[in-house]
């Protein structure tokens, strides 16, 4: 793990320069000077208020948003590919982001306010993790395979009830869908909640790494080397739950990132989860913050869907990651 701790500090630094991106980045354009007297000292003209409102309502909220969000999805995603024992795994295998999609564009349709649109989201959201785990958990045994089919059921389900939404939504509310399909940081809030989740998601699952090491041989050789199987997978799926769920509240459904971050490291030759969760946490925290700042100055002043971007650099990314590998 040692030889592999300069990944961290890497990704740690590239963290902190596209925060950094993320703040100069826009419509209105912002000098270092700027910037470094909003962070830093109260405005003294007009001139400066309005940069500092830039930057302390606008911009950085919406980084630390935009990081968070893809920082769950990543972490998720390692840990759904240990649970499922698929590089091809991520948090949207499950459903859950159907849930909430179906939540939130059945309130659109009804013309609820942003509130209520938010309280269906999550209210879809736990009833696809509550059909999952009824399906999957039997008897006192969890079975992977049955979770993954019963996920992928539910997912084409709720794919059928949103395309009839879109069909039959009215075309002033047809965008706004599109865009929360697609993943829209424009309406993101407050991330503290997020920012809880991913503190104690890889915390917790740090502990357990080696236990996450062993399970991703297989159940038979975890319990042969004294892991209780068993609730760690059932901890493992609450988790990975609990993040998508934060990151789909936060950024509508932003796709690939899940699975992109942390199969990428795994090819670069990271395996340990005591190192593979955080750096695949930043990794894909980076890849979010930097396809919303993409999203918001490439065709500025309009604003583009989040998840455009993570495919359309995710796909040839991984596609030569690949290449080089075989």
């Amino acid at each position: 793990m040692t030889r592999h701790l300069p990944v961290l500090a890497i990704l740690a630094v590239c963290a902190l320069a596209g925060l950094i991106v993320a703040l100069f980045a826009g419509s209105v354009p912002l000098t270092l000077r700027d910037v470094l007297d909003a962070l830093l000292s109260p405005p003294a003209s007009e001139a400066q208020k309005i940069a500092r409102d830039i930057i302390w309502e606008l911009r950085l909220p919406r980084a630390l948003a935009a990081f968070v969000c893809g920082a769950l999805l990543a972490a998720s995603g390692v840990l759904l590919q240990v649970l499922l024992r698929n590089p091809l795994a991520d948090p949207y295998v499950l459903g859950i982001s159907g849930g909430a999609a179906l939540g939130a564009l059945g309130a659109m349709l009804a013309g609820t306010a942003l509130t209520v649109m938010h309280l269906a989201a999550f209210a879809g959201a736990l009833a696809a993790i509550a059909i999952v785990f009824v399906l999957s958990f039997r008897a006192g045994d969890w079975n992977p395979h049955r979770l993954l089919l019963t996920g992928v059921v539910l997912s084409a389900g709720f794919a059928a009830l949103l395309s009839l939404i879109l069909a039959v939504a009215p075309q002033a509310q047809l965008k706004g869908m599109l865009f929360w399909l697609l993943g829209d940081l424009s309406d993101a809030g407050a991330s503290g909640g997020a920012w809880i989740v991913l503190v104690l998601l890889i915390a917790v699952f740090s502990w357990c790494a080696s236990s996450l090491d062993a399970l991703s041989l297989g159940a038979l050789k975890a319990r042969a080397l004294g892991v209780a199987v068993t609730p760690l997978q059932a901890a493992i799926y609450a988790g990975a739950a609990a993040a998508t769920v934060a990151a789909v509240m936060l950024g509508g459904s932003i796709g690939f990132v899940g699975m992109m971050a942390p199969h990428a490291l795994r090819l670069l030759g990271v395996h340990s989860h005591r190192l593979l969760l955080p750096a695949a946490a930043l990794a894909g925290g980076i890849f979010v913050l930097l396809a919303d700042v993409m999203a918001r100055t490439l065709w500025a002043p309009q604003q583009l869907p989040v998840g455009v971007f993570t495919a359309l650099v995710g796909v040839p990314v991984l596609l030569l990651l690949l290449s080089r590998k075989t």
